[in-house]
Parts: C-alpha cells; structure tokens; sequence
C-alpha cells in the first residue's frame, strides 16, 4: 500500500516537473523583443523667393547648418529701391491733404473772406446809389437828360454787385464751416491706399532678403547669383535636423503588442555597437502593402501599418534614408500593462 502511494507521488511530482519545464521552454522560446525594419526619415524645405527678381548673391553652399532667420540669399533690389521711394512720397503728400482738411480754413482765410463780403456790400451800395440818382434824373427830365440805356447800364451794374455779395457771403460761410466730410473721407481713403502700397513694396523689400525658416542642413543650392528667381522655383532645398525618425511597418498579428509612447531602441550599420533611444510616436490606422524598399521577414504582399519611431540624435549622426532596425521591448511593455491594470483594480 505504502509503494503504491509512493508511486503515485513520484508520477505526480514528475507530471509537474515536465509541464513546468514545458512552460519555462515555452516563454523562453517565446520573442521577448519586436524587431522593425524600415529607413530614417525627415522633413525637408524646398525654400524659395516671394518675388520675381534677379538674384544678387547666394551666402551658403550645400552641407552647411543654417539658424532660423540666417540670411541665405538676397536679390537685387536696385528698381524696388526707387519705388518705395516713390510711394512713401506721395502718402507724405496726401498725409499732409489729410491734416490741412482737418484742421478746417484758417483763421487768415476767414478774415480775407469776410473782407471780400465788405467790399462786395460796398461795391453793392455804391451801385445801387448810382442806379437810383441815373433813373430820378431820367424820370424828372422825361428821358430827356438822361438816356433809357445809361439807366439800364447803372441797373445791370447793382445786380452784378449784388450778386458778388451773396458770391462773398457764401465763400464766408463756406469757409467758417470748413471742409465736407465727404472730401475728408475721400483724402483718408486715398491716404489709406498709399500707405497700403508703402507696406506692400517695403514687405517686397524685405522679402528680398531670404531667410532660413528653421534650423537645418542645406540639402542643395539649387540657383546661382545672376539667375531669375520666383516663388515657383526653389533656392534651396533644406533638411530640418530635429525631429527624426524612422519610417518602419508592421504586421497585424504584431500591431497589438506595440502602442504609442512605447520606448524603442534603434540601430544603424554605421554605428553597429550603438542603439538610439527612441518611442513610438504614431500608428498609421490604415493598412498598406509594404513597400518594396524595406526588408520584412514577411511576403511582400502581406498588409502592414506605417510606425513611426522618433529618435533621439542631438549629435546629428543619422542621414536620410539609412537603413535602420527598430527594437521593442514587448516584454517590458506587458509587465507594465499588468502593473497598471492592477493599480486600477485596486
């Protein structure tokens, strides 16, 4: 009975110690680390002129680091120069129509006017002295002392001395009220459209100058000095250093094991005995065949998704297209999961 129990024990404990080896070959046979392949990637500027002018210098050649706001290039500017010129003339001239239409007549203007409005009532009571002594003559005499056309000679004269006081006393009143309004916002509006024309050709001016929009490495010098530039024709072509990353993909039956912000090493044949922290930072929701230039253990006609891993390169060591192998500790990854799903359990 005793060996029989014995026995019993001994198939039983050899039962657990194979399913635990089993188990333990298992995980280890089971891939801790996700391997990607794909090339390093990122952004280019193929940088131009807003004009269309002659080209007056190129300051950098292809490989040199530009700041942001370096000046690279300038056009010539000898006919812009000339017009702005121009242009801030003529606003200086409709500035001061502006002010003169403000500030109304001045206190002389009124005083002359007034003036003309004393001589012309002079003028007036003078005619009209005249036209009365002419037709009593005429009527005392019968016509006979003084002739029908003398009196309406005297008579034409009040009436045109008359009319040149209320001439007078209008250009008085005109000149105490001051400009219309209407004149007024007309000469601002041209003041507006001249100064508008200033702004446009000093903004051509300064864009006569081409500045690095962001830290970068020249790619290629495209155009040379004496050559014609236009926003349609690049200057150069601009390789921004910061960020980085390399364009890899994977499969579906992987795509669950991977997320974003998931830490990610990378490593490059130049530099065989260094990794390159990088992350996660985007999952393409759509699947796509693979391309023909990356490496996968896969068919090629087996649908992956598009990762992007940015990588940390403040040495500025990676060049565009370099083959590049991404490691994800999918491991690693798991232990956190469950860490956090405990912590949200509890």
């Amino acid at each position: 009975m005793k060996r029989t129990v014995w026995v019993v024990a001994l198939v039983v404990v050899v039962g657990l110690v194979a399913v635990l080896a089993w188990w333990l070959n298992r995980r280890e046979s089971e891939p801790r680390e996700l391997t990607l392949y794909g090339n390093v990637d990122l952004r280019q500027v193929q940088l131009s002129f807003n004009n269309s002018e002659r080209i007056a210098a190129v300051l950098v050649q292809e490989g040199d680091r530009v700041r942001q706001g370096q000046l690279v290039a300038r056009l010539d500017t000898r006919r812009l120069e000339p017009q702005v010129t121009q242009a801030e003339a003529q606003a200086a001239a409709q500035r001061q129509v502006v002010q003169r239409l403000r500030s109304g007549s001045r206190p002389e203007e009124i005083a002359q006017a007034r003036a003309n409005v004393e001589s012309a009532k002079a003028d007036a009571v003078n005619a009209r002295q005249q036209y009365e002594r002419i037709k009593s003559a005429a009527e005392m005499s019968a016509g006979r002392a003084v002739r029908q056309q003398d009196v309406d000679s005297a008579n034409a004269a009040l009436q045109v001395a008359e009319a040149k006081l209320a001439v007078n006393q209008r250009a008085l009143e005109l000149a105490v009220i001051g400009p219309r309004k209407e004149d007024i916002a007309e000469a601002e509006a041209r003041l507006r459209a001249n100064e508008a024309q200033v702004a446009l050709l000093r903004q051509q001016l300064v864009d006569a100058q081409l500045l690095a929009p962001v830290d970068a490495v020249v790619r290629t010098r495209i155009l040379e000095p004496g050559e014609m530039a236009s926003p349609q024709k690049p200057v150069f072509s601009l390789a921004i250093t910061d960020p980085k990353w390399v364009r890899a993909y994977v499969s579906e039956s992987d795509l669950g094991k991977i997320h974003e912000g998931m830490a990610a090493a990378v490593a490059v044949d130049s530099f065989p005995k260094r990794r390159f922290d990088g992350w996660v930072g985007f999952i393409s929701p759509v699947a796509e065949f693979t391309p023909k230039s990356v490496q996968t253990e896969e068919l090629r006609t087996s649908l992956v998704y598009e990762v992007r891993v940015f990588v940390k390169d403040p040495s500025d060591e990676l060049r565009l297209g370099m083959p590049a192998t991404v490691y994800l500790d999918t491991e690693k990854e798991k232990g956190r999961q469950g860490e956090t799903e405990k912590g949200r359990q509890r």
